[in-house]
C-alpha cells in the first residue's frame, strides 16, 4: 500500500459538510427533554439583594428555577469551578462580577416557556462600583472582584534573560511604544450548547459541544463529588470553536439542572448569550526596545496587562505563554517581560485562535518597522538580521532546533515582491506592502492517548479523545494510523470522544492534535503490530524477518497468499487485538522559574510569516487588502492540502481582529453582541490573491507542527506596516478602522506640520 502521508487525503464526512447531514450536538434530542435558560444580571458589579422567582416557578410548563441561594443550600455539590482557579459559580451566588453573568437558571418544557419565564424572575442589585479596563483594574482603589484576590491579579509572570541595565548601556537609540488590542469574540457558527442526564445509578451523562471533554470530565467529578467512572462526558463534530469552547462552559450548569430535576436538560446558547460567555482577552503592551546603529537587537523589555475578564478561567497560565513569546522570534542578549492577567468586570476570557500572542505580535513587529525607517533599514532585512537561527538560545534559556525563520520570511517577502514598488495609483488612493513574523509555544506539558483496535472482520477503530471541529483531525489522525498500521482507510473507524470509552486527550487546542495525538496513534500501531507479528510468527511458523504486510494483510515475504488482519484473529482464537500508545511532553509552564521565567517552555515551537499589500483611500481610511500570503513551518507534513487550507483559513478569520473585529463596552455592558453591529469577516473581504507556503524540515525524524493558528498573530502587524509604508501613519491600537486610520493620517500631518 503507497503512503498517504504527505498526500492530499480527503476528509471522511466532507459529503456530511456539504448537504449538512454532520452530526452536531445542537440537533440533539432525546425523549423527556426539558429545556434551559439563563436570567442574566443586566449590571456588572453587584450584590445581590433579592431574587423573586416565584412567578416563574408558577407558570404552565416551569419545570424549576434554580439561583445560586439554591446552589450554596446543596452541601452536596461544590459551586465553584474554573479552568486553572476555582473561582466561577455555576450561578452567581451573592454577588455579580460581570453583565451578563447568570443569577438563575429556568427549566422548562419548551425552550419557549423557558424564554418567557426567564422575564418572570424578578432580581434587586445593590449596585458596586465597577472596572473594565485591565490597567485600571491595577490602580490603588481599583474596585476589587473577588475579596480572594485584592490587587485583581489573575495571573502574573517575569522572564529575566540577561541583564537589562546593560542591554540598554550597549543601546544607541532606544524606542518605546504602547499598542493595544481589544476585546473580541470567536463566533463560531455553533453556539455552545450540551445536554444532560443524572440517573442514580449510572450517574451524570453529558453530550456537550467541546473541545476538552476530559477537562469537563475532571471538572464534574469534583463538583457533584462522583467516581470518575460515574461521569462520562461525549461530544461531536463541533461547528466551529476557536479556543471558545476549551475548558469547562455550559457543562456544570446543565449538569446542575439535571441533578436538580431528574430530567434530561439542554441548554442552547443565543447569539447574544455566546459573546456574553467567553472572548479575546483585550491587552495593553508597552514594549522598549534597544538597537545598536547598524540595527542588531541587543535589549527589548515588555510590560503586556491582559483582561482576564471576572473570572480566571485560563489567564494564569494565559499570561504566561504570553510571557514567552513577547520577546518575538529575535535573538536578543538581553530580555525582559513582567506579563499580568487582571481581572475586571467584564466577560471572561480564554484561548483564541493564536492565543495570548497575537496581543505581543503587534507589538514588536509594529515597532520593529518604525526602527527600520528611523534606522534607514530595510524592514526584512533589519528582521533577516536579527531572526533566531538553528542552536540559538531564546528568551527562556532554552536552545531552539529546527527553526526555520529565514526561510519563511524569504517565503513571504518573494510571494509580494518586496522589492519591487507597488504599482502607483491616482487620486487618493495609495499602495503598500508589509511583512511581520510570530513565533509561538504550544501547550507544554501535555498528554495525548490513543487505541488502536483491531477485530475479526479486519477492521480498525482508532480510539482518541480529540475533537473534530472543521480541522480535520480525524481524516489526519486516520492517514497516520493507516500508515503506520497498513490498514486502508475505508476500513478505519473513528468514534466520537467520549470519556467513557476513547482514552485520554488534554484538549483539542493550541495546534497540538496532529503532533501529540499524532504521536500517540504511531505509539499504538507499533504495539499493535508487534503483537499481530507475535501471533503470525507463530501461525506462519516462519521468522518476524520474513514477514511482509501490505493493505491489512500479511505473507511470508517472495509468496502467497497474504492473510487478513481479521484471519489472522480468527485463527488466534481471538475476538480483537488492541495496541495503545501514548504521547507525553515535559517540563514546560509548570517547571519555569517563576523569577527568571528560565527553562523549557515548549517541547517545541511554532514559527509563522505573513507578507501583505494593501491599498489605503485617503480620504476615507478605508484598507483593501490586495494580496495576502502566509507562510507557515510545518516540520513533517501529513497533508498538504490542509496545510493549505487551514493557513489561509487563518488568515481570513485574522482579517477580522485586524480591521474591524471588536467587542465593545459601555456602562459595562457589552453593546455589540450580535452579528448586526459586530462585523466578521465575509466572501467580499478575501484579498484578491490569498496564498500561502509551508516550510518542511530537513530532518528525516522532524515533528509534525500543527499550522492552525500560525498565520493569524502575524497578520494585523503585516497589515499595519503596509499602510505606514504607504502612508507614514502608525497605527496601535486594533482594530485597523477607517476612522482610526483617519486619526492616525491626522497625527501624521499634525507632527509632520511642527518639525
Amino acid at each position: 500500500m503507497s503512503r498517504l502521508t504527505g498526500t492530499n487525503f480527503p476528509m471522511r464526512d466532507a459529503r456530511d459538510r456539504v448537504v449538512g447531514s454532520l452530526p452536531l450536538v445542537l440537533n440533539e434530542s432525546v425523549p423527556n427533554m426539558a429545556f434551559a435558560a439563563a436570567v442574566r444580571s443586566p449590571v456588572p458589579h453587584a450584590l445581590i439583594r433579592s431574587i423573586d422567582a416565584q412567578p416563574a416557578r408558577e407558570m404552565p410548563g416551569v419545570v424549576a428555577v434554580l439561583t445560586g441561594e439554591d446552589l450554596a443550600a446543596h452541601s452536596a455539590i461544590n459551586p465553584l469551578y474554573g479552568g486553572q482557579r476555582d473561582d466561577q459559580p455555576i450561578v452567581a451566588i451573592g454577588k455579580v462580577r460581570y453583565a451578563g453573568e447568570i443569577v438563575a437558571l429556568v427549566v422548562a418544557e419548551s425552550p419557549d416557556i423557558a424564554a418567557e419565564a426567564v422575564a418572570w424572575v424578578d432580581v434587586e442589585y445593590d449596585e458596586l462600583p465597577f472596572v473594565v479596563d485591565p490597567v485600571e483594574a491595577m490602580a490603588d482603589g481599583a474596585p476589587v472582584i473577588h475579596d480572594e484576590w485584592p490587587d485583581n491579579d489573575s495571573g502574573t509572570w517575569k522572564l529575566r534573560h540577561g541583564d537589562i541595565e546593560t542591554g540598554w548601556a550597549m543601546s544607541d537609540r532606544i524606542y518605546e511604544d504602547t499598542y493595544v488590542s481589544p476585546p473580541a469574540s470567536h463566533v463560531p457558527m455553533e453556539p455552545h450548547v450540551a445536554l444532560a442526564t443524572f440517573d442514580e445509578a449510572a450517574g451524570l451523562d453529558v453530550l456537550t459541544a467541546s473541545q476538552a471533554p476530559y477537562m469537563v470530565h475532571k471538572a464534574l467529578t469534583r463538583i457533584f463529588d462522583l467516581p470518575a467512572e460515574k461521569v462520562r462526558v461525549r461530544t461531536l463534530n463541533l461547528g466551529g470553536a476557536y479556543g471558545s469552547k476549551g475548558g469547562v462552559k455550559l457543562e456544570p450548569l446543565v449538569a446542575y439542572a439535571a441533578w436538580v430535576t431528574r430530567r434530561r436538560v439542554k441548554m442552547t446558547l443565543t447569539r447574544p448569550e455566546v459573546f456574553l460567555t467567553t472572548g479575546k482577552h483585550s491587552a495593553h503592551v508597552t514594549i522598549k526596545t534597544g538597537v545598536t546603529n547598524d540595527g542588531t537587537i541587543v535589549a527589548r523589555q515588555v510590560r503586556a496587562t491582559f483582561n482576564a475578564g471576572a473570572y480566571a478561567a485560563s489567564s494564569p497560565v494565559g499570561a504566561g505563554q504570553a510571557m514567552t513569546r513577547a520577546p518575538g522570534p529575535y535573538r536578543i542578549p538581553h530580555v525582559w517581560v513582567d506579563s499580568t492577567a487582571r481581572y475586571t468586570n467584564s466577560v471572561p476570557t480564554g484561548p483564541f485562535r493564536g492565543a495570548m500572542t497575537s496581543q505581543v505580535c503587534w507589538a514588536y513587529e509594529s515597532q520593529l518597522d518604525d526602527i527600520a525607517v528611523d534606522l534607514g533599514i530595510d524592514p526584512v532585512k533589519l528582521r533577516a538580521k536579527n531572526l533566531l537561527r538553528e542552536g540559538d538560545v531564546f528568551a527562556t534559556g532554552e536552545a531552539l532546533h529546527d527553526v526555520h525563520f529565514t526561510e519563511l520570511l524569504d517565503d513571504v517577502a518573494h510571494a509580494i515582491e518586496w522589492d519591487e514598488e507597488p504599482a502607483p495609483r491616482s487620486g487618493t488612493v495609495v499602495r503598500g506592502k508589509g511583512v511581520a513574523l510570530m513565533i509561538k509555544s504550544t501547550l507544554t506539558p501535555s498528554r495525548s492517548e490513543a487505541r488502536l483496535r483491531l477485530t475479526t472482520d479486519g477492521r480498525l477503530t482508532l480510539l482518541s479523545s480529540s475533537v473534530e471541529m472543521g480541522q480535520g483531525a480525524a481524516s489526519t489522525l486516520m492517514q497516520i494510523a493507516a500508515d503506520a498500521t497498513g490498514i486502508p482507510t475505508e476500513l478505519i473507524d473513528a468514534p466520537f470522544p467520549d470519556t467513557a470509552v476513547t482514552p485520554f486527550d488534554m484538549v483539542t487546542a493550541s495546534s497540538r492534535t496532529t503532533f501529540s495525538m499524532g504521536v500517540a496513534v504511531k505509539d499504538a500501531a507499533v504495539n499493535l503490530r508487534a503483537q499481530l507479528d507475535d501471533l503470525l510468527v507463530e501461525l506462519l511458523e516462519v521468522d518476524r524477518a520474513d514477514l511482509h504486510h501490505e493493505g491489512g494483510a500479511a505473507g511470508i515475504k517472495g509468496t502467497a497468499p497474504m492473510i487478513g488482519y481479521g484471519e489472522v484473529l480468527r485463527r488466534a482464537e481471538l475476538a480483537e487485538l488492541s495496541g495503545e500508545g501514548t504521547f507525553q511532553s515535559s517540563e514546560g509552564m509548570s517547571t519555569l522559574d517563576r523569577e527568571t521565567g528560565q527553562g523549557r517552555a515548549s517541547v517545541h515551537w511554532h514559527e509563522g510569516a505573513v507578507g501583505v499589500e494593501v491599498e489605503v483611500d485617503l480620504e476615507t481610511g478605508r484598507i483593501d487588502v490586495l494580496r495576502c500570503h502566509g507562510a507557515a513551518f510545518a516540520g513533517s507534513v501529513v497533508n498538504p492540502l490542509r496545510v493549505k487550507q487551514q493557513n489561509e483559513g487563518n488568515m481570513i478569520f485574522g482579517l477580522g481582529p485586524a480591521l474591524f473585529e471588536e467587542l465593545t463596552y459601555d456602562a459595562g455592558q457589552v453593546v455589540n453582541p450580535n452579528l448586526s453591529d459586530y462585523m466578521i469577516p465575509s466572501i467580499l473581504d478575501i484579498p484578491q490573491r490569498l496564498t500561502s507556503s509551508a516550510v518542511e524540515s530537513d530532518l528525516e525524524d522532524a515533528d509534525v507542527h500543527g499550522v492552525g493558528e500560525m498565520t493569524v498573530p502575524p497578520l494585523a502587524p503585516a497589515i499595519a506596516n503596509a499602510v505606514f509604508r504607504a502612508t507614514g501613519a502608525r497605527i496601535k491600537d486594533l482594530p485597523m478602522t477607517p476612522e482610526r486610520v483617519l486619526r492616525a493620517l491626522e497625527d501624521t500631518r499634525a507632527e509632520e506640520g511642527t518639525r
